[in-house]
């Protein structure tokens, strides 16, 4: 005996069993007829037509279901109300189908995603059909999250939680963009042209403890996410909702981590201006390491040597010695002393911000490697895949859905989106 075989064959032969039984519950109801009119939404009557029959892919087999037919002659549209009692509005898919593509779009690409549908739970659709879905839901997760920006920045965004100290955390990174995306902007490479555009991502996340060394300890499970590929004006209002939504009027100690990227300080001090600003302290460090190998060589052990002792000062929280020795360097290359002014001037911009020995004193953290991770894992393992290229709206949608998943809010916005 095949013991896959048989059961893989059994699975497909009750799949096809329980979908004739369901096909039979939804033509039960005589396609949801409502009588010779019905409202027509818009205070008309709309008038009794006839039945439409619609293929639908559901997670048993597929199935026909018949719906009544209506047309308000004043409007001039139909009317199905039978697609609306099952969720079925402008779409071959039955809710529990799209929630399986929405979930499998989030997590891998839309191939893969719909390679494992099939394989895992029989269900048989179009990769076309597993991205187009999945996109849908990422911008139906995006309007959510719109209502709850409007709903923060008007002061009616309100959160019961509470935490002793409350971390926003903030970084970008590049996600391949179609050719059209990147027009007119600059790129790194040797082209001149740009091939990606910025996704922004903010977490926010708690903390409670120390460890039994007196370093600060992430609350478990308390990480939550949310991104765009969006200038930093519109970013700011959509990391201030979550944060808010997260407790920040609530908590004891805002704390707002970041490198040295203008933008995360402008946000910063618009949106958290009592918050405690901390520069990521590897950033830093790897500036001074940099600089070492720019002004004595890369190779050099004088190189190391001169950013192992800036360092130690840095570590310390003393911003006025490493500037001091910057200012000693004298190199005679004006290419050299164009990398001593930016790092001076990233220095002396930053200097409250890097603090370091003090705020470790007071147990906070002082890198922002979660929302470095995050970067890797919501946007980098997903759409920065080999060949990918998105067009902005087909990112944002995925960015969207990926944050919801990752930030264990999928059930909370699944049920919403049935009850609305």
């Amino acid at each position: 005996m095949d013991l896959e075989a048989s059961e893989m064959a059994i699975r497909a032969s009750m799949q096809q069993v329980g979908g004739r039984l369901l096909e039979k519950l939804l033509n039960a109801d005589k396609g949801g007829y409502r009588g010779r009119q019905m409202d027509c939404g818009q205070g008309h009557q709309a008038d009794f037509i006839g039945y439409r029959s619609k293929d639908l892919v559901t997670v048993l087999s597929p199935v026909k279901v018949e719906r009544a037919y209506y047309h308000c002659a004043v409007c001039g549209g139909g009317i199905l109300p039978k697609d609306e009692d099952l969720d079925i509005v402008d779409s071959s898919f039955s809710p529990g189908v799209r929630r399986m593509m929405g979930r499998v779009g989030g997590k891998e690409a839309f191939d893969e995603g719909r390679r494992d549908l099939e394989e895992l739970a029989g269900v048989v659709v179009k990769t076309k059909a597993v991205e187009r879905v999945s996109e849908a839901i990422g911008q139906q997760i995006e309007r959510a999250n719109q209502k709850q920006r409007e709903a923060a920045l008007s002061g009616k965004l309100e959160s019961l939680d509470a935490a002793a100290k409350l971390y926003i955390a903030i970084d970008g990174t590049g996600v391949p963009v179609v050719p059209h995306e990147a027009e007119g902007r600059k790129g790194k490479d040797e082209t001149g042209r740009a091939k990606t555009r910025e996704a922004k991502l903010g977490c926010v996340f708690t903390q409670t403890g120390v460890d039994d060394e007196g370093r600060p300890e992430r609350d478990e499970h308390s990480t939550t996410y949310v991104g765009a590929i969006e200038t930093a004006g519109e970013f700011g209002p959509r990391i201030y909702t979550e944060a808010v939504r997260r407790g920040l009027k609530r908590a004891q100690r805002r704390i707002v981590l970041g490198d040295g990227a203008l933008w995360i300080w402008n946000i910063a001090d618009e949106h958290f201006p009592d918050a405690t600003q901390i520069v990521d302290l590897y950033h830093a460090r790897q500036h001074l390491a940099d600089l070492g190998k720019i002004v004595y060589g890369s190779a050099s052990t004088k190189a190391k040597d001169w950013a192992a002792g800036r360092i130690e000062l840095l570590d310390a929280g003393n911003i006025e010695a490493v500037l001091t020795a910057l200012k000693r360097l004298r190199p005679r290359d004006p290419a050299v002393q164009e990398e001593i002014r930016k790092a001076m001037t990233y220095f002396q911009t930053n200097a409250e911000r890097m603090r370091y020995a003090k705020f470790r004193g007071e147990s906070l953290f002082v890198g922002s490697g979660v929302v470095e991770a995050g970067c890797k894992t919501v946007i980098g393992h997903r759409l920065k895949q080999s060949g990918m290229r998105w067009t902005v709206r087909g990112a944002n949608a995925i960015i969207a859905l990926r944050c919801n998943q990752l930030s264990h809010r999928w059930e909370e916005f699944w049920e919403a989106r049935t009850a609305g």
